[in-house]
Parts: structure tokens; sequence; C-alpha cells
């Protein structure tokens, strides 16, 4: 495990960087935020992402399942200029009884963590306004660390990539042989359940009816930027076309996406 992952208000700041340099341009070639926008995040943890939104006047809010994370959100929001436009949640989405509908809602390394893939991104749609569009942003399965390896507590298992894509037995073997916890062994055995390629991402997407008005496939993450210094780059060539093999070098998948009326899917 890095430092980072156990230095929340470190991890807070790098979401913000890059959701502010790469996400929000992203997002805005398709639709541009205004003070009025309202903005909600799906699994924000301690909330990084939605401060440039919140920055920008947006009014934002937060969901999360984990408690401590809100609460560190809440802290790390206290003295902002904006925190009255921020509003945060710490309860599962399907068990939320009132929540108003999004100009934008962001997702970010949440969807390969989100059983039911299908079953969420239809039940999303309540949640958009006319004209809303919905940004995702996740590591395709097959990619290196698509099991988010590099949290391991041992050094070395941290680092050696596609151990994830092993036969669930023999994965299982191997962070038990490195000293894993069974903590650490059961999530990530649940992200081996959940991890999505991008063709099943956009199968999905076509099932439940949404248009991808823009994709980025890149083959060195943004987020890589403020983690570990390195300049973000887009896949070139023919590695970006050719389905399945691509998952294994590309590290991120952005995408914004609309909701097709019936009109619009029936003409």
């Amino acid at each position: 495990m890095q430092k980072r992952h156990g230095n929340r208000l470190q991890y807070f700041q790098e979401q913000g960087y890059t959701t502010n340099k790469y996400v929000i341009p992203f997002i805005e070639e398709i639709k541009k935020l205004t003070p009025d926008s309202k903005v909600l995040e799906i699994g924000c943890g301690e909330g990084g992402n939605l401060k440039p939104f919140l920055d920008l006047g947006c009014k934002c809010w937060g969901i999360d399942l984990n408690q401590n994370q809100i609460n560190n959100a809440k802290t790390f929001f206290t003295e902002h200029p904006n925190n009255k436009n921020l509003t945060l949640i710490c309860e599962n989405i399907y068990d939320i009884k009132s929540l108003p509908q999004f100009d934008f809602i962001v997702m970010r390394d949440v969807i390969e963590h989100i059983p039911n893939q299908e079953k969420f991104m239809g039940f999303l749609q309540q949640f958009m306004l006319p004209g809303a569009v919905v940004f995702f942003g996740f590591p395709p399965w097959q990619m290196p660390f698509g099991g988010h390896q590099q949290v391991f507590k041992n050094k070395f298992l941290s680092k050696v990539p596609y151990t994830h894509l092993l036969p669930r037995f023999l994965y299982r073997f191997v962070m038990r042989v490195f000293g894993e916890s069974d903590g650490m062994i059961s999530s990530r055995m649940d992200i081996k359940d959940t991890g999505i390629s991008i063709e099943r991402f956009e199968r999905i997407v076509k099932k439940e009816k949404y248009r991808i008005e823009k994709r980025h496939y890149y083959l060195i993450n943004p987020n890589y930027e403020a983690k570990f210094s390195l300049k973000p780059r887009k896949q070139i060539g023919l590695i970006a076309r050719i389905p399945y093999l691509r998952n294994f070098f590309t590290t991120a998948m952005y995408y914004v996406l609309s909701f097709q009326t019936k009109n619009e899917s029936n003409s």
C-alpha cells in the first residue's frame, strides 16, 4: 500500500486536482456548468471530486456508503465558502427516499465496484433532468491494476500487475501467501466479481438507451499526474479499436453519456 492510500486529505486533494484539470473540461465539451447546475456524485468518498464543482458555485450532492469518509468530507469542507451548497448523505442510493433531479451526475472509479450494473444504470435515469449528462471514469477490468491491487499491504504484491486475472482459487491463494488480511482478500474478490470491461460497459449503455456523447481511451490515466507526476496519454493507433485487447493496455476510460428519450431511441 502506498502512503497516499492512508492519507485521506492527500487523496481528497488528488481527486480535486484531476477533476478540475481533466474531468470538468472533458464534461464541458458536451455541456457547460453554471452556478445554477445541480451535480450529484455517487460514491463520493471524501468529496474530492465535488470540490471543483463547489468552487464554481454549483449545488452539489455527494452520496457514499462509508460513514467515516462522509465524516472526513464534512471536515474537509468546513471552511469552504460555498459549503452551504453541499449536501452529503451516507446511505445506499437504492434506499434514499427523496432526491432531486440533476444536470450532471459524476461517477469516477465507482462503476467497477457496483454489483448488477445493468440494474444500476437503469435506476440512475430517474435522477436525470432533461438534457442531463453522466460522467463515468473507470479502469477496464483487464488493465494491469484493474483489481486495485495497489492497495495491498504487501509492498511487493502491490506492485505486481495482472495478478487479479488469476483464477479465483489461485488469486486467493497468492494473497494469503503474501499475508493479506481476510478483509483485504474479501474486498479484492468482490472487485473480481464486479470489475467491468469496455465492451460490457458499452453493451449496458446501449441496452439502457444511453447515448455516448464523448469517449476517451487513456494509456496513462489522467489521475497518474497527481499520483506519480506522469502526463496523461490517450490511446492512439489500432489498440483502442481492437475489442478485448484494448482492455489490457487502457488504464482509464472517460465517458460522457446522455439518456435517449423513447422518441429518440425509436427514431
